[in-house]
């Protein structure tokens, strides 16, 4: 067998994963790219509205997917290039889960995949004080001039699992989970009428979906204090970026501290109030970014992870955006 996968990435309109504006797509065989896909499409009908949040983002607004196809005409067409490949995305629960939620507002069948997610993956090779996309893809030697472009991010995804791969010796995508003492993960079919939407559908189609505030503008939900620190879940998906992992919270996210632990710990990790020596993750608010850590804008929570990791403490640094994506990308209703 070879190391041959699809790599994926999607950017979204607003706060509902099911709302992909576009996707980038990189095919991979024995380790080497062979084909590159890329559309622009009009989110699902009812799920459209791009959030300002969003376009800031990856600059994609209404006007330049007007005369695109809607997803569900896209998709065919998608799901054809995909066709058996194992699915590689980097923080997969989230690009696999737009695929799901999208066909499910559009009313249409998901077939099941084989995925590989490359935060996982980078976390388990690569000593990195974040494992965004562009810390993960620089330690891989790939370049990444323009992140959140839905084609340059499936590249440099394409790019790391192809270093990943050839660091543990492995000559397929299940070698390279084999020889982390990981299984591959699979999402299962979805089929119209005979099983439950997903969770973040659901939340979609009962109309909280974390779109636009009124007015715009920025708004902080208050944080008066860390909260209880709820048991983590030990039934959640073991595959989940978040699962088994320690979680502090530092400076002002979107939503109160006490839902961040609690979806945190839903999802399977285990939050607590202070950066000890178990601490593996530390999510960051009031609008930091992951390149702040180069920068020196950090809060002290922060400024104490780097000092751990550089005694050799390996914890991780994520931005509310991604901790956010990694919930199911939904942004809360009152998030900058």
């Amino acid at each position: 067998m070879a190391l041959d996968f699809t790599a994926i990435d999607f950017e979204t309109a607003n706060g509902f994963r099911g709302s992909p504006c576009s996707v980038g797509l990189v095919k991979v065989r024995s380790g080497r790219v062979v084909e590159r896909g890329y559309w622009l499409m009009r989110p699902p009908a009812g799920h459209d509205e791009f959030d300002p949040r969003n376009v800031a983002i990856h600059g994609i607004r209404a006007q330049d997917v007007a005369s695109a196809p809607r997803f569900a005409d896209v998709f065919a067409e998608v799901g054809g290039f995909i066709g058996d490949d194992v699915l590689v995305a980097h923080n997969a629960a989230f690009d696999l889960g737009v695929i799901r939620s999208a066909l499910e507002v559009s009313g249409l069948e998901a077939p099941a995949y084989d995925y590989a997610c490359t935060v996982v993956l980078s976390r388990r090779t690569y000593s990195l004080p974040s494992h965004s996309l562009p810390f993960a893809a620089r330690a891989a030697g790939v370049a990444l001039e323009r992140h959140h472009d839905a084609a340059e991010d499936a590249a440099a995804c394409a790019g790391i699992l192809i270093d990943i791969a050839a660091r543990h010796g492995a000559g397929t995508v299940e070698g390279v989970y084999g020889a982390l003492g990981l299984s591959l993960p699979r999402q299962e079919a979805f089929v119209p009428g005979r099983d439950e939407v997903s969770p973040a559908t659901a939340r979609a189609l009962a109309g909280r979906t974390g779109g636009p505030r009124p007015g715009g503008g920025r708004a902080w939900a208050p944080w008066p204090t860390e909260g209880v620190n709820p048991p983590a879940n030990a039934d959640a998906d073991p595959h989940h970026p978040l699962f088994g992992h320690r979680i502090v919270f530092t400076g002002a996210l979107g939503i109160p501290r006490t839902e961040a632990k609690a979806r945190a710990a839903a999802l399977g990790a285990q939050p607590a109030s202070s950066v000890t020596r178990a601490t593996t993750v530390l999510v960051v608010g009031d609008g930091f970014v992951a390149a702040d850590l180069v920068s020196g804008r950090v809060t002290a929570k922060a400024r104490r992870v780097l000092e751990l990791r550089e005694r050799g403490q390996p914890v991780e640094v994520l931005s509310e955006g991604e901790f956010l994506q990694m919930l199911g990308g939904e942004w809360p209703a009152k998030s900058a």
